[in-house]
């Protein structure tokens, strides 16, 4: 039973990963838009660097909850 909630968490994390992976992408769209304020593209900038922390995080999470699913 504790490997299937380990393959859950898993999956969960990925899940995350990539949610994290698509906000960096488009936060790294905003902040190179030429048409926008000076501003907001600063604030893009921040965000997509949290972004990649948090993409970064979910995937260790989600290997580590994998490798105690196969152990």
């Amino acid at each position: 039973m504790e490997k299937i909630t380990e393959a859950c968490k898993a999956g969960v994390e990925k899940v995350k990963e990539t949610v994290s992976g698509s906000s960096k992408e488009t936060n790294k769209e905003i902040a190179k838009d030429s048409n926008l304020s000076v501003g907001t593209r600063a604030e893009a900038a921040v965000d997509a660097v949290g972004d990649k922390i948090d993409e970064t995080k979910h995937a260790a999470k989600s290997e580590a909850h994998k490798q105690q699913a196969t152990h």
